[in-house]
């Protein structure tokens, strides 16, 4: 049966996991994770240092460890790095060990969040707007494969979407309740 005890925020860089996940913590009072953040600090360098000495298949390799690893936790929110649903691997992780928010906003949004942002080395080319989209074609029905909830960040207040996750966890986890018993 499926677990419940955490909650994971996957979606495209920049349309808010972090600020999200940070505020479903404290309203949960839970740990919370940001596996970019989890691979610099066991690693000791940046994102973009690992995708320029190891590829970004080095650095999904690390990534799927990571995943690995944060999902065994319980009680936890956790933000997901936007590529973290292209291995099997971590999507079914993702699926099992907890309530998954597919996080949603328009490219213009995301264009908008992230434009002075350099760490983001999936970003650093001629045509950011392009690149955006081609990642949104490849990876959307990946996120919606996972996700047991989807939201638009991107125009709704951060208060409104967190309280929108908080009932919608809730309502999924009465359900599992009424099925265990």
């Amino acid at each position: 049966m499926k677990n419940l005890e955490n909650i994971y925020l996957i979606g495209l860089m920049g349309v808010g996991k972090t600020t999200i996940g940070k505020q479903l913590a404290k309203a949960l009072q839970r740990p919370f994770y940001d596996s970019d953040k989890f691979i610099e600090k066991s690693t000791g360098v940046s994102i973009t240092t690992i995708f320029n000495y190891e590829g970004e298949e080095g650095f999904r390799m690390r990534e799927q460890e990571v995943i690995a690893e944060l999902t065994s936790l319980h009680g936890i929110i956790l933000a997901t790095g936007g590529g973290s649903i292209l291995k099997a691997e971590n999507r079914e992780a993702l699926k099992q060990n907890g309530f998954v928010v597919y996080l949603q906003c328009s490219i213009d949004k995301i264009l908008y969040r992230t434009r002075h942002d350099t760490q983001r080395p999936l970003l650093q080319t001629a045509n950011p707007r392009q690149r955006l989209q081609a990642l949104l074609a490849e990876r959307d029905p990946l996120y919606r494969e996972c996700a047991d909830f989807k939201i638009d960040s991107g125009n709704t207040p951060g208060k409104i979407v967190v309280k929108t996750i908080l009932q919608h966890y809730q309502a999924a986890l009465d359900a599992h309740e009424r099925i265990a018993s």
